[in-house]
């Protein structure tokens, strides 16, 4: 029988040659000269290909609203232009909106946009399909040429969302390193993996099951989970490779009692639980478990003890593994969460409270050096469940690691809209974000502010609404609100925003006096 490490890159097409595969970890090398951190002011000429392809599970993806608008979301990566020997080249699926392109322009500090403008080129595919976007420039090859044209193959690297083989094969066909982890070290990010390295590195992490690949397998190893811990009231049951919380489905075991471990044998528990795959609570609506349990085979599936609490947080920390093999911390966050159960990412709040903070950092610390003693570079986060225990006014917090992500992720863009703005640093000693004044600053962000009667609004539109109210980031007084997704909300109602205050309340205050300024435009002043 295989490992689970084996059975989770058993479905990668074998596409690389072992020439090739030595080639990109050779053009990888070349990053500790080519790439430069974003908290250096840096004079020296580089050239940045962004392609944002979100190279996922297809049919996850689709579940998300406006799915095809989010590779807006690494428009911050314009951040690197206020470099002024710096060109970038961003390449997406359709082309974009200038005014959106205008708008992240407008943003950068201490450079006249016009000035950024000349060292910035746009590419598309003119692709709506469901492809990841990678794919889509692999299959034209008129246009990869374009883009080799368009940097210096000696100083440019490229960068990307999240890095599978489509990205490796682009990298080795525009000549140029990739900026991500190597794909072969996926299977940490995948949902067995992330317990591997949480086994190795000593960080609490809830008891759950190996990796399995067929229903009747996640029935029997499913059982076992419970006959760990007979007091769980509920088990989640994990695609492995899961996106957004959208993979993840709750067997609700107090409707099983009779066959609760003490009450009924092995076999008979393991037959009710399988019967009862067909009652599980999705975290997408339209999700059957039928369609669910055809991934199985190909992605495989792992069941976790759920995470009970009266009141629970949803911290996660965000690291970064340099083409040097340094680990840096870069931020916390708050998660607010959605669904039905709770399990799907909506927006966050930086930095995480104050009585956690310091911890989960460090045992993010500890998860990003075993990464990087793997070899796997650049961004990871680490997503946790913390529960209040004892005196609610001062509780003690019970700390549990849940999944890696070896990606950028919805905590990620936030961060670099506020280094943006802000031209601050994250200072690891307390996990507080500093202005260039050294002014203390947090957010509240969202991917997810969404309602019906937005639909119909343009990019102009809301920044008419936002600029009216005085809302817009300020750059003298280093508070406002600053956009993303725009291109999602006329079609869907949908954009993205970083709030940016004083204090956490602040920034919930400027979050919350934007959807009213929002809400009062599109259906009229409230007059209750």
């Amino acid at each position: 029988m295989m490992t689970a490490k084996e059975a989770a890159t058993a479905a990668e097409p074998a596409t690389l040659q072992v020439d090739d595969s030595l080639r990109f970890q050779q053009f990888q090398k070349l990053l500790r000269d080519r790439w430069q951190s974003t908290d250096e002011f840096d004079t020296q000429e580089r050239h940045v290909v962004v392609v944002p392809s979100l190279s996922l599970d297809q049919e996850e993806l689709q579940k998300i609203e406006g799915v095809n608008h989010y590779e807006e979301r690494l428009l911050f990566s314009l951040i690197r232009l206020r470099n002024p020997n710096t060109r970038l080249v961003y390449v997406t699926s359709q082309p974009l909106h200038p005014s959106i392109i205008d708008y992240y322009l407008e943003l950068l500090p201490g450079i006249p946009s016009s000035h950024a403008r000349d060292r910035l080129t746009l590419f598309a595919a003119y692709d709506a399909s469901r492809k990841p976007l990678s794919q889509k420039l692999l299959e034209r090859p008129r246009l990869l040429e374009r883009i080799r044209k368009a940097v210096d193959p000696e100083r440019a690297y490229m960068t990307c969302y999240n890095s599978t083989h489509w990205e490796r094969e682009l990298s080795l066909a525009l000549g140029l390193p990739l900026l991500a982890l190597d794909p072969d070290l996926l299977y940490w990010g995948t949902k067995s993996g992330s317990r591997e390295i949480f086994k190795r590195c000593g960080v609490p992490h809830p008891i759950g099951s190996e990796l399995v690949f067929s229903e009747a397998e996640l029935a029997t190893v499913t059982a076992e989970v419970w006959e760990q811990d007979p007091s769980l009231k509920r088990i989640v049951i994990k695609l492995n490779e899961g996106f957004s919380g959208e993979g993840n489905a709750l067997l609700d075991l107090r409707k099983l009692q009779d066959f609760a471990p003490g009450n009924a044998g092995h076999g008979d528990r393991v037959r009710a639980i399988a019967e009862s795959f067909s009652c599980l609570s999705f975290q997408c609506d339209t999700e059957t478990w039928e369609h669910f349990a055809a991934k199985i085979p190909v992605l495989g599936a792992i069941a976790e003890a759920f995470v009970e609490g009266d009141h629970k947080e949803s911290p996660s920390v965000q690291g970064r593994i340099t083409p040097l093999g340094e680990v840096e911390i870069l931020s916390t966050h708050d998660q607010e969460l959605g669904g039905p159960d709770g399990q799907i990412f909506l927006g966050c709040s930086f930095p995480s409270r104050s009585d956690y903070r310091l911890e989960i950092q460090e045992m993010g610390q500890r998860i990003g050096e075993e990464l990087a003693r793997q070899g796997a570079l650049e961004r990871y986060g680490v997503d946790f469940i913390a529960v209040a225990k004892g005196d609610p006014q001062a509780p003690d917090w019970d700390l549990q690691a849940i999944e890696i992500n070896l990606r950028k992720g919805g905590t990620t863009h936030p961060l670099m809209a506020m280094k943006m703005l802000t031209e601050g640093q994250f200072h690891q000693a307390d996990g507080l974000f500093y202005t260039k004044q050294e002014q203390v600053r947090y957010y509240r962000a969202s991917d997810n502010l969404q309602k019906p009667h937005y639909q119909g609004l343009l990019p102009s539109d809301l920044m008419d609404i936002i600029v009216t109210k005085q809302l817009h980031f300020n750059s003298i007084s280093g508070v406002g609100a600053a956009f993303h997704l725009m291109g999602c909300l006329s079609e869907y109602g949908k954009v993205g925003l970083t709030c940016i205050g004083t204090s956490p309340d602040h920034a919930r205050e400027i979050y919350d006096q934007v959807v009213a300024a929002l809400d009062e435009s599109t259906l009229g002043p409230r007059t209750d």
